[in-house]
């Protein structure tokens, strides 16, 4: 029986009822007394509050949820329940025999996941050494190598994926393992010359530095391993009554990974984003935590104590600094507003400047890396990997220099120091991620200008790019080694001799210059370009999550100990909550923005004739039409009826109306939180007035 809230007469009470109704919680009812809806909903709560405890005791018995559900989910204390316990264990005796094998089986299976999960946690990647780097250095620091540990197991998951569908299969096939059929082409309706692919630079006297230089840039003799989309050219496999389509197993194992990554990464992110959402509900709550529940007891590190303590001394200091400049913005005058708006006009029109310059100048270097590699193995070993990596350098640079620029900028926008990290981070990760689009768009420029009517004829320029699929991964490969090898130098030769002289030399300039800060976001976007690549390189280097995988394997260990030995946590806070959703925002970026230029390279551009499981199409994505019209007649009618406007009109107002049942429950959901709110603060006050009126009578006394 559940009690109640009673809102009493105030000319016929008892003393103690007259005592009660000086409640702040009682006061604050009758001044909402008119909201009648307002006091139900306060009704309800409180009685469903108050009687949630002895609801759990008397519905405690086998059939109850109670019974279904472990005691821990439940906030209740041990003497409860160990009540609830005894009630539970001395109804089961008046079950039948197949209501206790339910229990016994649900308990059962319940310890189980519970064991396996425990057992799992300890086969965990890294478990101690995230745990020893917690220790030292908290937990913003901390997801930032979780966050490596996942892009790990991504790329594991993606090349087995990969390799289970692409690969093996294929090299079954080259290697006569299991019968198959390859692409061939009707020259009918194929010119002849757009069918020749030779792999050039593997004949004749061949030097050693061509063999390093071909494991460096992907060319020579591993331009046809199965490293490169022009290795596979099967077409169909055949595993006794079964046939194994390659071209439509290549195209689903694309949108399969892409898919994959994309459902993991909302999945990890839906946790931090409630955290986020809620932490920055209310300023006050965000002053609380900072104040109460600020402390990482993860730290034992001395050093890292003391970088915590200032870290809460900068995090509130930079709390009042946004509140200072949030009255001197609502202060400003319409001339101080028209001063600073054309100011922002004019800086923004600098980084699009700076923009611009970065995205011309790897266009301009893409067209003279491909306008200049030589396969003549008389080129001079220098000469060639320069004009190689030539892209890969200016990309480099212009995301080491632009980032500079930027910090300098936005100090003169006059916004909260908030504001002008996000919106500096923003910027870097737009000019990162964009500039592997402008190296996409200036091969695609290449690949499609045609000087003849030979060459129109083939869709693509066929004399530069017989197979440009193989020469887009090529680039993909160079993007991801270069990028490791400027991880590593920039480790072992700049933060290295940069901490030895401060350590060991006694010159004030050294001094003044300090140790490297490990710097989250700037890691984290060095990871997550990485990553991006990855993902658009795959369709055109099947194996290059393998090469992923290896990469951030091996980075794992080299930040570790450059974080260990050369480099001291950043004076800039970071929540591991804040950290890791921040993480995977930036992460979705890069994969929404890998989305578009595979989306393109799919559905608008011609495949290579020469190589690869697409010559018979006109596009890669036409071998799912193809596909589906050998489908039986019913299948292909109930596909096509799910295509036609017939079925997407009322599915699109399915889909809004639950849209809208969802936006209308998160809104009842968030009222209630807010009567939970205001009634946790009429508790608060009620006790803060009983202990005030118990003072006083204390006193009369």
């Amino acid at each position: 029986m559940h009690k109640k809230v009673f809102l009493f007469d105030s000319h016929n009470v008892l003393p103690t009822v007259a005592f009660l109704q000086e409640l702040p919680s009682y006061q604050s009812m009758l001044r909402r007394r008119t909201s009648a809806g307002g006091l139900r909903d306060y009704h309800s709560l409180a009685r469903s509050a108050s009687g949630e405890t002895r609801s759990l005791l008397q519905g405690a018995g086998a059939g109850s949820p109670v019974s279904r559900q472990p005691l821990k989910e439940y906030a209740l204390t041990i003497a409860e329940k160990r009540r609830l316990r005894d009630i539970q264990e001395a109804n089961i005796r008046y079950l039948s025999g197949w209501h206790q094998w339910r229990q016994t089986s649900s308990k059962s299976w319940r310890k189980f996941v519970e064991d396996t999960k425990e057992l799992s946690s300890y086969l965990e990647l890294w478990r101690q050494d995230i745990r020893s780097i917690e220790g030292k250095f908290g937990t913003g620091i901390q997801s930032y190598f979780s966050f490596l540990r996942f892009l790990v197991m991504l790329n594991i998951v993606i090349f087995l994926l990969v390799f289970s569908f692409i690969t093996l299969p294929s090299a079954l096939s080259k290697h006569g393992a299991v019968n198959s059929s390859y692409v061939k082409l009707p020259l009918k309706n194929i010119e002849q010359h757009c069918t020749v692919y030779v792999v050039s630079g593997t004949k004749g006297l061949i030097y050693f530095y061509n063999y390093l230089i071909d494991l460096l840039t992907g060319t020579g003799f591993l331009e046809m391993t199965g490293l490169f989309y022009g290795y596979y050219t099967v077409d169909t496999i055949y595993f006794s009554l079964l046939k194994y389509e390659v071209p439509l197993a290549y195209l689903l194992t694309t949108l399969a990974y892409l898919s994959l990554s994309f459902l993991w990464i909302v999945k990890r992110s839906v946790e931090g984003f409630k955290q986020s959402f809620v932490r920055s509900e209310d300023q006050f709550q965000s002053y609380c935590n900072k104040i109460f529940a600020g402390w990482d007891f993860c730290v034992t590190d001395v050093n890292a104590a003391r970088l915590k303590h200032s870290s809460l001394h900068y995090e509130l200091r930079t709390d009042l600094e946004e509140e200072r400049l949030r009255q001197k913005v609502a202060e400003r005058t319409t001339k101080e507003k028209m001063r600073i708006y054309c100011l922002r006009i004019l800086l923004n029109s600098t980084v699009l400047a700076v923009l611009s310059a970065c995205f011309y100048s790897i266009y301009r270097a893409t067209v003279y890396s491909q306008e200049n590699i030589s396969h003549d193995n008389k080129t001079r070993f220098e000469d060639n990997l320069l004009v190689q990596y030539l892209p890969s350098v200016v990309i480099t640079m212009a995301n080491f220099i632009a980032p500079l620029i930027f910090s300098v900028l936005i100090k003169f926008e006059d916004y909260s120091p908030a504001f002008e990290i996000r919106l500096t981070l923003m910027r870097c990760v737009f000019v990162r991620l964009a500039n592997i689009g402008v190296l996409l768009f200036s091969l695609w420029t290449r690949i499609r200008s045609c000087a003849n009517e030979k060459c129109k004829a083939c869709g693509y320029n066929y004399q530069l790019y017989p197979c440009w699929e193989s020469r887009v991964g090529q680039e993909m490969y160079k993007l991801m080694i270069f990028d490791f090898i400027i991880i590593f130098a920039i480790t072992v030769f700049v933060d290295f001799p940069r901490k030895l002289m401060v350590t060991y030399c006694s010159y004030k300039a050294f001094r003044w210059c300090g140790l490297q800060e490990f710097a989250i976001p700037d890691n984290v976007l060095e990871i997550v370009y990485g990553q991006t690549i990855c993902w658009i390189g795959t369709f055109y280097c099947p194996l290059l999550p393998a090469i992923a995988t290896i990469k951030y394997f091996v980075v794992f260990y080299i930040k570790k100990i450059s974080l260990m030995h050369t480099c001291k946590p950043s004076t800039r806070p970071f929540r591991a909550s804040s950290s890791n959703f921040f993480f995977l925002v930036v992460l979705l970026i890069g994969l929404i923005l890998a989305f578009i230029p595979l989306g393109i390279s799919m559905t608008h551009i011609p495949p290579s004739k020469a190589c690869g499981p697409f010559m018979n199409f006109n596009r890669s994505w036409d071998v799912i039409e193809h596909t589906a019209h050998h489908f039986p007649v019913v299948l292909r009618n109930i596909l096509n009826s799910i295509v036609s406007e017939a079925f997407a009109v009322p599915f699109f107002m399915a889909v809004c109306l639950i849209m809208f049942y969802f936006i209308a429950l998160a809104g009842a959901h968030k009222r209630v939180v807010n009567q939970l709110r205001e009634q946790l603060i009429m508790e608060s006050r009620d006790k803060l007035f009983l202990i005030r009126k118990l003072t006083e009578a204390h006193r009369l006394s």
